[in-house]
Order: C-alpha cells, then structure tokens, then sequence
C-alpha cells in the first residue's frame, strides 16, 4: 500500500488578508509631513481644545465680574455684557463637547465617523448665543430706555470693562495665533480661511473674542455718555447694540454650520487640484465626474468618476486606485475615503471648478 503524505493546506490569497467591513474601508495612514494642510492634524485638535478651554475659563471669570458690576451700577449694557460672557461660557462648553464627540472612531452604524456631530454642537452653541446673549440684550436695552433707571455707580463698572478687555484680549489672541498658523499652513488669508475652514470651534471662539472686545467698546461707550448726559438712553442704546452684534455673530456660525451639516464640498482650489491629481494617474483618461465632502473637522471624502484606458487590466485598475489615494493624502492628509467608480468619459473632459468658490 503506497505511503501518503499529509496535504498541505492551499495558500491564503492576498483577499482573504484583507479587512472586511468599516476596517476594510479605513484610510491610509497620514503621512506625517510638515507643511501640508492637515498633517499636524492631532496638533490641531489639541490646539483648539486648549484655544476653546482658554477662552472658556477666561468668559467665566468675566461673565461673574460683570453681573456684579451690572447689579452695583444698574447698567443695563454691563448686564448685557455679563448675559454675553455667560452666554460665551456655555458655548464654550458646546464647543468642547463638539472637538470630543466629533473625534469618535467609526464603526459599522457610522462607517464614516462621528465628524459631523461637531457640527450639530457648534450649531447648538450658535443658537444658544442668539438666544442667551442676543435676546437678553436687546430686550433689558428696551426696557432700559423705557425706565430709566440707573443707580449711578459708575467707577466699578469701567474697572471691570478693563480687567474684562485684558481677558479678552489674551483669549482673542491666542485663537487669532491659531488662526494666523492655519491660513499660513494654506496660504491664504486670515479672512479666507475662516470662510473655508470646517475647524468650527476656532472659528466661533474667534468670532466670539471678537464680538466680545467690541461689545465692551459698545458698553464703556454707552455708559460714559450716560454718565455725560444724565439720560440713561445711550445705556439702553448700547445694551441694544451689543445684542444685534451676538444676534450677526450667530447668525453667521449657525449659517456656517448649517452648510457643513447639510455636507459641504471642499473649496474650489482643492477640488481642481484633486482632479488634475487623478487625471495625472498614467492609465486614466478623464474625471467626469468629481464630488467631496466634509465628514468631519479635517476629514474629506473624495468619489469620483474615472475614466481609465480601455486596454487596461482589472490588476492595473486596482494599481492605479491605490496610487490615487496616495497621491491625494500625500498632498492632502485631511482626505480620509476615497472611492473611485469606473465609467465611460471623454479623454480630457475633466471636472474641474467645483466645489465651494471661496
């Protein structure tokens, strides 16, 4: 009888290594190179926490030092500043909650993350600003004028606008600081890139500490002009001023959340830098069709129609997919899926100037 030897079992093939479900759709790994738009993106988060926490702490403490004040004087654009600072206080909050919720991993009910729950809260702290602050304001600045009625100490009132305009000031400039470093990290304006980024906490705590100094530019105004005149009115003018200027700086954060929320594209000058990246690949021919989105603070999803050569393989395909996602996280780390559809196009015919034209 003829000797057997034991069967070997048959090789594993490279798929059956392969990740299956959200694993199999994670992205490549950022590559950590200075210099491109995203790629301190931990540096980032953990910067905007610390500019939200900053900004935080130093609201509370203000928002406590006005109240008094506020009450010691019966100034009613003091009351409005300490119902601002409070009002700036639990956005804060908001803010925070948004950098930790938005940072959860994905799994199979979100296979695309949690990034868009930074959105929702920072909408809800926008809508809490126009509330809280806003209408506070506007409404005891009315009854102000109506009344008339101011106790008359005036001097503690100005001290807490200058130890409150110090705060401020250090709190505006450290996210004017965090501001400045991004829009050089993109080369583009302070202004632009406020208009662009998806980072919403930076952008509402700069808008805030903005609105912040101003609004005690507004109350010193209007309390020294009522302390000049004898007429409570310029009081009661100042309170309302302070309120539309929260009921402006909501108004535009909601907008802005609202849009990144409904799911906004990346701005036009990286759609057309994506799309000449994809038409670079050797076997592709066009990019009919381009469309973004962002998931998340610093995450992009990138689907695209490509046309490849027809003489090419399904191996050659799959080859030149993997180069396209390299090739865009290498310029753009902040793109965490790509997904590419083979489809008929017209050599050349590429889809450039999407996106959001900023």
């Amino acid at each position: 009888m003829p000797e057997t030897t034991p069967a070997t079992p048959a090789p594993r093939t490279a798929d059956e290594d392969l990740p299956v479900g959200v694993a199999g759709a994670s992205a490549l790994p950022a590559p950590a190179e200075p210099g491109h738009p995203g790629a301190a993106g931990e540096e980032q988060g953990s910067e905007s926490v610390g500019t939200v926490i900053v900004a935080g702490l130093a609201n509370l403490a203000i928002a406590a030092a006005k109240l008094v004040a506020g009450l010691l004087s019966g100034s009613a654009a003091m009351l409005s500043e300490a119902a601002h600072s409070l009002a700036d206080t639990v956005t804060e909050v908001f803010l925070f909650v948004a950098l930790r919720r938005g940072t959860k991993e994905p799994d199979e009910e979100h296979p695309f993350g949690y990034g868009k729950e930074s959105f929702v809260w920072a909408f809800i702290a926008a809508v809490f600003t126009f509330v809280g602050g806003a209408g506070f304001s506007i409404y005891h600045g009315v009854t102000t004028i109506m009344s008339g009625e101011h106790s008359g100490n005036f001097l503690v009132s100005y001290i807490v606008l200058a130890v409150s305009f110090v705060a401020e000031g250090v709190s505006f400039l450290k996210a004017q600081r965090q501001v400045t470093g991004e829009s050089r990290r993109w080369n583009v304006s302070r202004r632009r890139f406020l208009r662009a980024t998806s980072d919403t906490t930076v952008k509402a705590v700069y808008f805030e500490d903005s609105a912040a100094l101003i609004g005690l530019i507004l109350a010193a105004a209007g309390i020294a002009l009522s302390q000049l005149t004898g007429s409570e009115l310029w009081d009661g003018l100042a309170s309302i001023a302070i309120g539309l200027l929260l009921l402006v700086v909501a108004t535009v954060l909601a907008r802005a959340n609202v849009s990144l929320l409904v799911g906004r594209a990346v701005p036009r000058r990286i759609h057309n830098q994506i799309a000449d990246d994809l038409a670079g690949i050797p076997v592709v021919t066009a990019v009919p069709t381009l469309l973004t989105m962002q998931l998340g603070p610093g995450v992009i999803l990138v689907a695209a129609k490509v046309d490849f050569h027809d003489d090419v393989s399904g191996g050659e395909i799959e080859a030149a997919s993997d180069e396209a996602e390299r090739r865009l996280r290498a310029r753009y780390p902040a793109i965490r899926y790509v997904f590419l559809d083979p489809t008929r196009g017209r050599a050349g015919h590429n889809h450039r100037d999407g996106g959001v034209d900023i």
